[in-house]
């Protein structure tokens, strides 16, 4: 896996991120750290990967067992260290899960699966941060 990141200076503090397989990404920094607010942060980028990496697993486990799963939504949470390096110490990820009579219990062994096997990114931000799930379900 590689990245090419590049600071455009005109910008300010606005990063454009090339990924190995060809899509774009910018990203941008607060005003007081003379960006111009013009994209996310690259910390909110982390999040948002992650999140994604953890809804990916989720759905996939519950299609794998063959259960009817139409959405699924994350709302990830966050808190920072104070001091550098403000890691993330803290992530709450809740899971907003709907389909067709999805049992509780498939979808709380598709997000410990994630957590606990698959998810490389929540897997790596445990290192450093505590995180905690909760989901709801919602029939469709």
């Amino acid at each position: 896996m590689e990245c090419t990141i590049n600071w455009m200076p005109g910008t300010g503090m606005g990063f454009v991120a090339e990924t190995g397989s060809g899509h774009f990404l910018t990203m941008d920094g607060a005003p007081d750290g003379g960006g111009r607010d013009l994209a996310p942060r690259p910390m909110e980028t982390v999040l948002a990967g992650t999140g994604g990496c953890t809804a990916y697993d989720v759905v996939l486990i519950l299609k794998r067992g063959r259960h009817a799963v139409t959405g699924c939504q994350v709302q990830v949470k966050a808190e920072r260290a104070e001091t550098d390096p403000k890691v993330f110490t803290l992530i709450n990820m809740h899971f907003i899960v709907s389909g067709k009579a999805l049992p509780p219990a498939a979808v709380e062994r598709a997000i410990a699966l994630s957590h606990e096997r698959y998810c490389s990114a929540s897997i790596m931000l445990g290192k450093t941060a505590q995180i905690t799930t909760s989901f709801e379900l919602q029939e469709a």
